[in-house]
């Protein structure tokens, strides 16, 4: 009985590895971009701002960053910021509280943010919200 539950206990934990790696190989690879003297020089000179709040091992982040990645392209006026909700400075900042938190600033104030939402309809609606 104690070779079976160590068998079925070796079993378990290479499942979880495997698991785990799997997830972190399909992660999106993403950086913290965002940056205080770009965002200040961005709100000064009227340009609008997208700023994604991440965790890498966030499914929805990753969903968002694909999407926010071809927004990119559609949108080339619009400044894209990003930063992993560890970095406690730029929360508090922006005051996001969570990440997969997408929000959208123009002219010096916040036109609106989200939380969670991995449509690209809903994100390029959002982003829409600050041209």
């Amino acid at each position: 009985i104690k070779n079976v539950s160590i068998s079925y206990l070796m079993k378990k934990i290479l499942t979880l590895f495997f698991v785990f790696f799997t997830f972190e190989s399909i992660a999106v690879e993403k950086k913290t971009t965002f940056n205080f003297d770009v965002f200040k020089e961005a709100q000064n000179s009227g340009k609008t701002v997208v700023v994604s709040s991440w965790n890498k091992y966030c499914g929805t982040c990753t969903q968002q960053t694909k999407i926010l990645d071809q927004a990119k392209k559609k949108f080339p006026n619009i400044i894209f910021l990003s930063y992993e909700q560890k970095h406690k400075k730029i929360a508090d900042f922006l005051k996001i509280d969570y990440w997969a938190t997408i929000a959208v600033y123009k002219n010096n104030k916040e036109i609106n943010r989200a939380l969670g939402i991995t449509s690209k309809e809903d994100i390029y609606s959002l982003i829409k919200q600050g041209v």
